[in-house]
């Protein structure tokens, strides 16, 4: 198959920083060439994936996420380059609804978000004429009146991640937070769990938006000690070397996370994760094997006492065995010729 990419304009692919999404697109490409077929990815001109590119943006509209004129521009030409393709794989938002003036172009799209009630709304109507693929149940259980195609997890290529001891760095042993400065991403809470269990936290955090800098002034900074360190936004190179090292990812969510690529990198690593048992975690974690779900910090502190019981190898395995780039390009092309041979 000749398969069209259309990745969001927001960041480069892959993305130099935080970007999951950006980071699975990436893995997709990549993944569709290996298994033999023929890709265009269309993104924008500062972005390095080692696939067949094109785009109208020469730069990622980082500054502007989330605006429709940039969006709409990329997406407008996205579309005219996808001339010759068998079928496309649409990652923005506005990609799949304008995809309504090609019917004779094959379309699918992945929600990477959470379902709201606008979106509930937009998808229910879009979902008869375009497939659309979840990232997780708890994505999907969240807008049971959506269409969903299929249910595909995220996956990454485990030997791109360095297998780790969880030592710790030069000042001994860690636990790391790694995510959104986001009251329902849970920085303080990673704080109050590994201060009770007497660990020290590294914070590797995106903190970008005004609302960001509000929450971390507000319910972090003040947290703050030589037992909880932020180190701001961290290159992928940078959060390879935190999570390798770390005794564990602390991801104490309080909301319906529908995937949280975060979980997987760890374990490729080696690293066990905590996690409160919302949103996907359940799918991802498997309790008492590769990390831990707990209730509250208090259960997340005591759960830290016994990491040792968690087998790092097996938390190596899940990757490259389940959460693998290669199974989640399997599922993929599977839809997509179920797609293009109309059934």
């Amino acid at each position: 198959m000749r398969i069209g990419i259309v990745a969001p304009p927001w960041t480069p692919i892959p993305p130099p920083l935080y970007g999951g999404i950006e980071l699975v697109v990436d893995q997709l490409a990549r993944g569709f060439v290996e298994a033999g077929h023929d890709v265009l990815l269309y993104t924008t001109g500062d972005s390095t994936c080692p696939v067949p590119m094109a785009w109208v943006l020469a730069e990622a509209e980082g500054e502007r996420i989330g605006m429709a004129v940039p969006e709409i521009r990329h997406v407008l030409h996205a579309y005219d380059a996808m001339s010759d393709v068998d079928i496309v794989h649409d990652h923005t938002m506005m990609g799949p609804f304008h995809s309504a003036h090609r019917p004779d172009l094959p379309v699918v799209t992945t929600i990477h978000g959470p379902f709201n009630e606008e979106l509930t709304d937009l998808y229910t109507h879009l979902g008869p004429r375009v497939p659309i693929i979840a990232i997780s149940h708890a994505q999907r259980r969240a807008a049971p009146e959506v269409a969903i195609a299929r249910v595909i997890h995220h996956g990454v290529d485990a030997s791109a991640f360095p297998v780790g001891d969880g030592a710790g760095d030069a000042e001994g042993p860690y636990v790391l937070f790694l995510g959104r400065m986001s009251p329902d991403k849970g920085a303080h809470r990673a704080i109050a769990a590994a201060r009770a269990a007497g660990y020290r936290v590294l914070m590797a955090a995106k903190m970008r938006e005004p609302w960001e800098h509000r929450f971390f002034t507000q319910e972090v900074e003040p947290l703050l000690g030589p037992d909880a360190v932020y180190l701001g936004e961290v290159s992928h190179e940078r959060k390879l070397e935190l999570l390798a090292g770390a005794t564990a990812l602390l991801f104490p969510i309080r909301w319906n996370e529908p995937f949280g690529m975060v979980m997987i990198e760890a374990m490729a690593c080696g690293t066990p994760v905590l996690a409160f048992p919302e949103g996907a975690a359940p799918e991802v974690v498997d309790d008492g094997r590769t990390g831990v779900l707990c209730e509250d910090e208090a259960a997340m502190a005591a759960a830290l006492a016994d990491i040792d019981r968690i087998d790092r190898a097996a938390c190596r395995l899940s990757v490259e065995t389940y959460f693998s780039t290669h199974r989640m390009v399997a599922e993929h092309l599977e839809l997509f010729e179920e797609v293009v041979g109309g059934t």
